[in-house]
């Protein structure tokens, strides 16, 4: 069996369907005990909110730091994982049982070598 790995980013959405507390708890911990049982969960977290956050960029070799993102994201990334799937789909569809499949959105991209570390 071949596996990839996937990063998923889980994004607020305002389209979502709000959850009540205890369902987005119990959807969550349903979710992570499969995905533990099953092998394909790895590391993730949520993050903080926007009011923590910083953006950096490195310009003309001058290092700017500024707070939060920028205005136009429109969307806030709250929080990660990677996962262990035979394939995207297969991903994507454990990703679906998710809470923030339903209260948000989820991205998943698989995992890629950099171009130096590809096998000749």
């Amino acid at each position: 069996m071949t596996t990839q790995q996937y990063l998923v980013l889980h994004l607020t959405d305002s389209t979502g369907s709000p959850l009540p507390q205890d369902e987005d708890q119990r959807m969550l911990e349903s979710w992570a005990q499969e995905g533990s049982d099953a092998g394909t969960l790895g590391l993730g977290a949520p993050v903080a909110g926007r009011d923590q956050a910083k953006s950096v960029v490195v310009r003309d070799g001058r290092t700017i730091i500024t707070d939060g993102p920028f205005p136009e994201f429109k969307e806030w990334f709250a929080g990660y994982d990677l996962l262990e799937a035979e394939s995207i789909e297969e991903a994507a569809e454990y990703m679906g049982k998710h809470p923030t499949a339903v209260a948000g959105r989820v991205l998943i991209l698989p995992v890629v070598k950099l171009p130096w570390e590809q096998e000749t």
